[in-house]
C-alpha cells in the first residue's frame, strides 16, 4: 500500500502525538483504595503510541501537548524526556497555584489479577490541554515549516472538552494541507463524551475528523458510537460481533469514507484479568490480513496494550508499506508491552521481531 509519506530529509519529526499525558499513579500489586505508596508513570493514550515509536522503534518523535506550568508539569516533562520523546511542542499554561485556572491530569491504575479486574480512576478536568485551543499550538510550523510524516491522535483527547474538540479538528486539517499521514484511534469512552453533549456530540466530531484520516482504529463500538456504523446482528452496537461481523462493519466504514487506506482493531478475548487471547487485523487495498494469535497470553498490565498494538502498526506500515507485516508488529509490541508494568512499552525491536517470528519464553543468556 501506498500511504505517500513525506521524504524523511524534509521532516524533522517522523511522527508526533497529540493529546494529553497524565501522572499515572499505580499501587503495584496493591488497590487504590488501600495503597500508602505508589509508583508514578507517565502515561496518555495518544502519547503511549509516540513513545513506543521512539523507545522500541527508533523513530524521532514530539508530543504536543500542554502542562500547567509547576512542578508536577516539569514532573511531566523529565518523565517525557527519559522516554526519549521530542518535549519542544509543549505549551506551557499559567496556573495560580491551586489549580483553579488549570491543573495536570491524575490517573489512578490499578492492574487486576485473576477474577478481579483492572481499575482506572481519573482525575483529569480542567486539565491544561482540555483548556488549550488551537492557537496555542503553531500547527502551520509545525506540520508546515518543521516538517512531520506522521500525525498520530484520537478521541480521548478529543472528548476532553468543547476547546479540544476544536483544536484536534484544527491540527488534522493542518497536517493534510502539508501531506502528513493522519492516524486516529476513536476510543470511545461514553463517560467523557457525556459532558460535553454526549453520543450526538462524539458523532458530530468524530465524523468530521474521520474526514482526513488515513488509517483509522476502533472496534465494533467505537465505529457504531462515533460514525453511527451497525451492521445486522450488533443490536444496541454493545454487543460483540465475531469476526465476520467486524469485516462487514469495516466494508461499511471503507465505503463511508473513501479516504481510509487502513482500518485495525485489536481483537481480545479476556478469560481473567492476567490470562486473555490476543490477535489483531488490519484491512487495506480491499483485503484484510489477521496477525498471529497469542492464544492464553499471560498479562501483567493490560493498560496501554492497545496503545502499543497502534505503535507497532504504525512502524510497520512506516518502514515496509506492508499491511500484514504490520498488522503483526502491532499484534507483537501490544502483547509484550502487556508483559511488563506502566502505560509505556518497555520492549526492544529485536523482542519483537523475535515473538514475531515464534521465540519462546526461554531465557537469554
Amino acid at each position: 500500500m501506498d500511504l505517500k509519506l513525506k521524504d524523511k530529509k524534509d521532516c524533522k519529526f517522523d511522527a508526533v502525538s497529540l493529546g494529553e499525558v497524565m501522572l499515572r499513579l499505580d499501587p503495584g500489586e496493591g488497590r487504590i483504595r488501600t495503597a500508602r505508596s505508589f509508583r508514578a508513570w507517565e502515561g496518555g493514550g495518544e502519547y503511549n503510541v509516540i513513545r513506543g515509536l521512539h523507545k522500541c522503534f527508533g523513530m524521532n518523535t514530539a508530543v504536543i501537548t500542554a502542562f500547567a506550568d509547576n512542578e508536577v508539569g516539569r514532573l511531566m516533562k523529565d518523565f517525557i524526556e527519559q522516554g526519549g520523546v521530542d518535549t519542544s511542542l509543549i505549551y506551557w499554561k499559567k496556573t495560580d497555584g491551586i489549580g483553579r485556572t488549570c491543573r495536570n491530569g491524575i490517573n489512578f491504575t490499578e492492574r487486576g489479577y485473576g477474577i478481579r479486574g483492572a481499575i482506572g480512576c481519573s482525575d483529569r478536568a480542567n486539565t491544561a490541554i482540555s483548556q488549550a485551543t488551537p492557537k496555542d499550538f503553531d500547527f502551520d510550523y509545525i506540520f508546515g515549516e518543521l516538517g512531520v510524516r506522521w500525525l498520530h491522535t484520537g478521541g480521548i483527547y478529543a472528548a476532553l472538552s468543547d476547546e479540544s474538540c476544536k483544536t484536534v479538528i484544527d491540527a488534522i486539517k493542518t497536517a493534510r494541507k502539508y501531506g502528513t499521514v493522519i492516524s486516529y484511534d476513536l476510543n470511545y469512552r461514553p463517560s467523557m463524551w457525556s459532558a460535553i453533549g454526549g453520543l450526538e456530540k462524539a458523532q458530530e466530531v468524530n465524523k468530521e475528523i474521520a474526514k482526513y484520516v488515513d488509517v483509522m482504529i476502533g472496534n465494533e463500538e467505537d465505529f457504531t458510537a462515533c460514525l453511527g456504523l451497525k451492521v445486522e446482528g450488533q443490536d444496541d452496537g454493545l454487543k460483540k460481533l465475531n469476526i465476520d461481523g467486524y469485516k462487514k462493519m469495516i466494508d461499511k466504514a471503507a465505503e463511508a469514507y473513501p479516504n481510509f487506506k487502513a482500518i485495525a482493531t485489536t481483537l481480545r478475548t479476556v478469560k481473567t484479568a492476567t490470562v486473555n487471547d490476543w490477535k489483531a487485523i488490519c484491512w487495506a487495498d480491499g483485503r484484510l490480513y489477521q496477525s498471529a494469535e497469542y492464544n492464553g497470553l499471560e498479562i501483567m498490565d493490560r493498560v496501554g496494550g492497545g496503545d502499543s498494538f497502534a505503535s507497532g502498526l504504525v512502524y510497520g506500515l512506516m518502514t515496509t508499506g506492508d499491511p500484514e507485516m504490520a498488522v503483526n508488529y502491532g499484534a507483537a509490541h501490544g502483547a509484550l508491552a502487556m508483559t511488563t508494568p506502566g502505560d509505556t512499552s518497555m520492549a526492544s525491536l529485536k523482542e519483537v521481531e523475535a515473538v514475531m517470528s515464534g521465540a519462546g519464553a526461554r531465557v537469554q543468556r
